[in-house]
């Protein structure tokens, strides 16, 4: 693959907020994740887990457990976190996605990390370890055709004990984050990018370089 095909998959790598519920084989989900654990890990630690959910009754116990922790919807904070029947929320359109994949870490790895490695540092490398891998499988979904959403309410508290004991996941285990995989109809709008000058800076820098906080405001409020 050449720069530009790849920077086109990049491109083509976005968040879906719909999907429709045509099914995704085995065999794309095997390769989803055969791509995450190619992914670079502190000490080559290789923490990660994976746990994809097809079953629709454990798809529908995770949907709900979600929804409980949700809080109230942006720009109105009179709408309760569940919406009423007939009432939308796009951040639970990953709801009829067929698959759901969530990535664990195990704990029990930071009992065998390098000495000299302090635990403000173990877990900056344990993050790391298992964002690249959660991020090859976005790309991995698209170069298959396929959509994807982040789920990260899965980690919020009173969310990850439950999903875990649903599942029967082991304690040790740390939840990073769930993605949501299907087929949609769904046309993401147009992604509104800072040029590639606005945030390369080459050796010494000075504070002019930088966006200053209004401009970061401004930038938020045009969203």
């Amino acid at each position: 693959m050449d720069y530009n095909s790849f920077l086109e998959l990049v491109k083509k790598r976005r968040s879906y907020r719909e999907f429709n519920s045509k099914p995704v084989p085995d065999g794309s989900i095997e390769k989803i994740v055969d791509a995450a654990r190619w992914a670079p890990s502190g000490f080559n630690s290789q923490l990660w887990e994976f746990v994809a959910i097809r079953d629709p009754s454990l798809k529908d116990e995770i949907v709900d457990i979600v929804a409980d922790v949700m809080p109230p919807r942006p720009g109105n904070d009179s709408l309760p976190s569940k919406p009423k029947p007939g009432m939308k929320d796009p951040r639970m359109g990953f709801k009829i996605a067929p698959v759901f994949i969530i990535i664990y870490g195990d704990s029990r790895v930071r009992n065998y990390a390098p000495p000299g490695v302090d635990d403000k540092k173990w877990m900056s490398i344990f993050i790391s370890s298992l964002a690249i891998p959660y991020q090859y499988m976005h790309m991995a979904a698209t170069s298959l055709g396929l959509a994807s959403k982040w789920v990260s309410a899965v980690a919020r508290p009173g969310a990850d004990e439950k999903i875990k004991n649903l599942l029967g996941v082991p304690d040790e285990f740390v939840v990073y984050d769930m993605i949501a995989i299907g087929y949609s109809d769904f046309e993401p709008p147009p992604k509104k990018m800072r040029e590639l000058n606005e945030v390369l800076h080459y050796d010494k820098c000075s504070e002019g370089d930088f966006r200053t906080e209004e401009q970061i405001k401004e930038s938020f409020a045009r969203k």
